[in-house]
């Protein structure tokens, strides 16, 4: 039976993980705009038939975006269960996390732009 307590386990962490991401959706109002434009992206791609490469850099950056609001998401609700008061470091702390958010959110975009700009400016 331990083969099979394992099984639960992992099927368990990865419940424990959607959660995570669900939580990410549910609370975090970016995170809205996120999923908007992971949607828009992909539907893009497929319209405008995006070779491997493209799909490559287009996952890696959406996922970038993600994970960066997953980890700031996490580090905000761990700061928060410290102290309800205003702390400098912890604003420090959260204003990085937010930061490395912009950071990856405007590489996602620029990437996006150097994939799908030159495709719909041939539509024109």
């Amino acid at each position: 039976m331990p083969v099979f307590n394992f099984i639960k386990k992992r099927i368990d962490s990865v419940g424990y993980a959607l959660n995570g991401v669900f939580l990410i959706i549910k609370t975090q109002h970016n995170a809205w705009i996120h999923t908007m434009m992971t949607f828009i992206v992909i539907i893009l791609g497929f319209v405008f038939r995006i070779n491997f490469d493209e799909w490559m850099f287009i996952i890696l950056s959406i996922m970038s975006v993600w994970v960066a609001e997953g980890l700031n998401t996490a580090l905000e609700c761990l700061s928060d269960s410290v102290t309800s008061e205003y702390h400098p470091l912890i604003g420090k702390a959260k204003d990085v996390a937010a930061g490395a958010v912009l950071i990856a959110a405007s590489g996602a975009t620029v990437i996006g732009c150097i994939v799908f700009l030159p495709k719909i400016f041939a539509h024109f």
